[in-house]
């Protein structure tokens, strides 16, 4: 039914575009290959339990190295090992993320608060996801249709203009769930034929020790998709490192000034930069450009040049023209209008001029 609804979605796992930047994916969902998450649970990885953060960081980044040629390995046909009743990269990556919840720092704002103490910080979540749906989604890129998209409750930033405001700043509570039963969730989108776990909201970042532990419990071959802001830490950068098959990343605002004003995001140019670069290192990309009205050569252009320049001119860019005014956007006079025709096709005439040569069709 789903190839009547997205015909492109269909034939999207053949397209040279497709092929050309995302041959890992196109691997684990054709079969050839095991996601990422699989792969890190199958590497023994020993430590104390008791020992300090940055003895645990330590360990996490020589197991990292070994991974990179477990991946390589189980890429040539090698099948994993499996530890047993033994610790693993991933359980590692599990207990570093468990006492980040005691001093939240997964997003940029590092507010600090004791999330497994009750405490709330900016995104207001807590110690379990909070699920507002979960369905195979027919909206995304073709390459990701039917993607089990599962969205839930809370945000790191706070977009004037944002579209799921309803998710991200809780005006709906969702419906709480463990790691256990979201696994489950997963499988049953996996058996609806979805081609991936896409994890958005709202956004993925608050909840990061929940999505590691609900990996660890997933019982079926299926690629992750981070369907993300750009706006997480370093150190969620690193945890991520080694499970996130597809990073689908906004690239929202070129400079800090319109991502302050528009979203609430100090510091946005600098965290977007440094994760699209751990990306592209450690998975494969997507990134999406929200074309937003009035904001071409301040945004859009900047944006575009940098991807070319950084990420390379094959990278796989969304270039999106669906902005429509909604939540607060009149509190900003550019942002109560839909874009015109010049704008859409000045931004592509930008992107063109950048030298980018696989964008979304």
């Amino acid at each position: 039914m789903w190839r009547l609804i997205r015909p492109d979605a269909a034939y999207a796992l053949e397209e040279p575009g497709v092929l050309r930047s995302l041959p890992r994916y196109v691997g684990i969902v054709e079969g050839r290959r095991l996601a990422k998450f699989l792969i890190a649970r199958s590497i023994p990885v020993e430590f104390d339990p008791d020992a300090s953060t940055m003895e645990l960081w330590r360990i996490h980044e020589g197991a990292l190295r070994e991974y990179q040629e477990c991946e390589r390995m189980a890429d040539e046909g090698e099948t994993p090992g499996d530890v047993g009743s033994g610790s693993s990269l991933l359980d590692l990556k599990i207990e570093i993320a468990r006492r980040i919840m005691e001093s939240c720092h997964f997003c940029v704002r590092r507010c600090g608060v004791d999330r497994l103490s009750g405490h709330r910080g900016y995104c207001r979540c807590g110690a379990e996801f909070r699920v507002s749906t979960y369905f195979p989604h027919m909206g995304e890129e073709p390459e990701l249709v039917p993607s089990g998209t599962v969205f839930t409750c809370g945000c790191t930033i706070r977009c004037l203009h944002c579209q799921n405001w309803e998710i991200s700043q809780w005006a709906e509570q969702g419906e709480p769930m463990d790691p256990f039963g979201m696994a489950r969730v997963v499988e049953g989108l996996k058996r609806q034929g979805c081609r991936n776990l896409n994890m958005v909201g709202g956004e993925p970042t608050p909840n990061t020790w929940l999505w590691l532990r609900t990996m660890r419990e997933i019982r079926v071959n299926i690629p992750t998709v981070w369907n993300s802001n750009s706006y997480y830490s370093d150190e969620t950068s690193r945890l991520l490192s080694g499970l996130i098959d597809v990073y689908l990343l906004d690239f929202k605002y070129g400079n800090d000034e319109c991502a302050e004003a528009i979203s609430d995001a100090p510091g946005y140019w600098e965290a977007a930069t440094r994760n699209h670069l751990m990306a592209k290192r450690y998975g494969e990309l997507i990134v999406r450009v929200l074309v937003l009205p009035g904001h071409n050569e301040c945004c859009t252009r900047p944006i575009l040049n940098w991807i070319s320049k950084n990420l390379g001119p094959f990278t796989r860019v969304n270039l999106m023209f669906q902005y429509r005014p909604e939540y607060r956007a009149h509190e900003r006079a550019e942002l109560r209008r839909r874009l015109t025709q010049h704008e859409m096709a000045e931004a592509r005439r930008i992107a063109e001029e950048a030298g980018l040569m696989n964008l979304v069709e």
